[in-house]
């Protein structure tokens, strides 16, 4: 809880703002536009909702970023999309300013040059002429000038594009995504192929889920996607909700500020029915889709893999029924993806196949079915079947391995490199499990490579790491 004194004080000065301007006088740096406003910002915390990054952004002197409170250092980024050359930052400080602080600018989101510092800051407005060459641009606090935290009611950045660069990152090449007919499509109606990394539990291994390390699936892997997979039981949501749905939150920023998509994962699997976790599901879905709806790179996940005896194809399908269209009453744009009977191998571990799905689908728009294999447990009956369905069926492979089904194990190359070609024939997207340094053979990173790396290139990499970090940086071409 705050106290009550600087609820007093932060209610005076925000009666007391006004309207961004440009500071009197002529000099180049006024005479760059704004490039900062409706961008992607991320920060090293967030005191509480409604204060995120992404407010700090926004154009709005009546709503704010702040930080977490007693704490130092703290950060806020902001993502220009493309590299700029900065003139001009401009910062209106809450109540909550920096004594000591700087400027700095980034190529990569990786590697920071100072363009500004002080140690005498005292709140109010800064308008600092720099300059500076970079893609990111952030504010980086070392010394509270309060007691509090760090809070911006703006961060304006000033400069312009340098104009190099090849195609941007994928959600910049591709936009908001669709389901066109039986394919996903960008937003320029093209069929396209997502390739990436599921993360491990995040309930078990957040260690590997770093700046540092998306910075290398996004830059060093050149990913196209991210997915976040909240387990619901194993010590998972239902122990914290706030903290999981917290660090859903945070990933979904961390991925849209490299450019990748990000499938927010309902991970559950114990026990197997989704109708277990419905009301958990509703609940959770309804502040992703809110918080999110404005963003292009997010996909919905609405049940891992659904499994057991009980488990039909028409429990699954009366699930997305139910859950759909809360998700769609906030977002109504995204793909939502649905698991498939018997562990998402589309009835096949079950003994039935796509049938079932295609003679009784889920009566929805923009949907896809998933698909999940592990090479070394299933072969080729689980391959014509993925064939066979993904010309009647929009199909997204959410999670696959190189190993058995349990995740470890030897791996079985060949047989997923002919899952891989299929997959690339017939323009399906893919995610491998998984992006942790899990003792599993499944797990990319050696035991130990987190939280401190390094990530990129290929030192700390299992041989399955290896292998599909060379076939994820030959894109699609978008």
């Amino acid at each position: 809880m705050r106290r009550s004194a600087r609820a007093g004080l932060v209610a005076v000065l925000a009666a007391l703002m006004v309207p961004l301007s440009a500071p009197s006088g002529a000099s180049a740096a006024a005479a760059d536009p704004l490039v900062s406003q409706g961008k992607t910002a991320t920060a090293s915390s967030v005191e509480a909702a409604g204060l995120e990054p992404g407010k700090a952004v926004d154009g709005s002197t009546a709503t704010r970023w702040a930080s977490a409170e007693g704490a130092d250092p703290q950060w806020i980024r902001v993502d220009l999309g493309s590299t700029h050359t900065v003139s001009r930052v401009r910062l209106v400080w809450e109540a909550a300013y920096a004594t000591a602080y700087r400027v700095q600018t980034s190529p990569d989101g990786s590697t920071w040059t100072d363009v500004y510092s002080t140690t005498t800051g005292d709140g109010g407005t800064d308008d600092l002429t720099v300059s500076g060459t970079g893609r990111y641009v952030r504010v980086y606090g070392t010394q509270r000038g309060t007691p509090w935290g760090y809070s911006l009611w703006e961060l304006e950045v000033y400069g312009t594009p340098t104009g190099g660069g090849g195609a941007g990152t994928p959600v910049e090449a591709n936009g908001q995504l669709r389901v066109c007919g039986i394919k996903l499509c960008n937003e320029h109606g093209k069929q396209i192929q997502l390739r990436g990394m599921s993360s491990h539990g995040i309930q078990w291994y957040p260690q590997c889920l770093t700046d540092a390390s998306l910075d290398a699936l996004a830059g060093d892997w050149k990913a196209d996607v991210l997915r976040i997979s909240m387990y619901i039981q194993e010590d998972g949501y239902e122990t914290n909700p706030r903290l999981f749905t917290d660090r859903v939150h945070n990933l979904i920023e961390m991925a849209t500020a490299r450019g990748m998509y990000a499938i927010v994962d309902w991970h559950m699997l114990d026990p197997g029915d989704p109708m277990y976790n419905l009301g958990r599901a509703k609940t959770f879905f309804t502040e992703i889709a809110q918080r999110h709806n404005g963003k292009k790179n997010v996909l919905y996940e609405i049940a891992n893999e659904p499994n057991g005896d009980s488990v039909t194809w028409a429990v699954i399908r009366d699930y997305a029924h139910q859950l759909i269209p809360v998700i769609r009453q906030y977002d109504p744009d995204a793909p939502i993806l649905i698991g498939t009977r018997a562990w998402s191998s589309l009835g096949v571990s079950a003994g039935s196949d796509e049938t079932e799905i295609v003679n009784n689908p889920v009566n929805a728009d923009n949907i896809m079915y998933t698909f999940h294999f592990y090479a070394a447990s299933h072969g080729t009956e689980y391959l014509n079947t993925l064939s066979r369905a993904a010309d009647r069926l929009p199909i997204f492979v959410t999670e696959f391995g190189t190993q058995s089904a349990s995740g470890d194990g030897a791996n079985n190359f060949t047989r997923s490199q002919q899952y891989l070609d299929l997959l690339a024939q017939k323009k399906i997207s893919w995610v491998n499990w998984n992006f942790s340094d899990d003792f599993r053979s499944g797990a990319v990173f050696t035991t130990g490579t987190c939280p401190n790396g390094p990530f990129a290139g290929t030192s700390r990499l299992k041989e399955a790491g290896v292998w599909i970090r060379d076939r994820i940086r030959t894109p699609d071409d978008f």
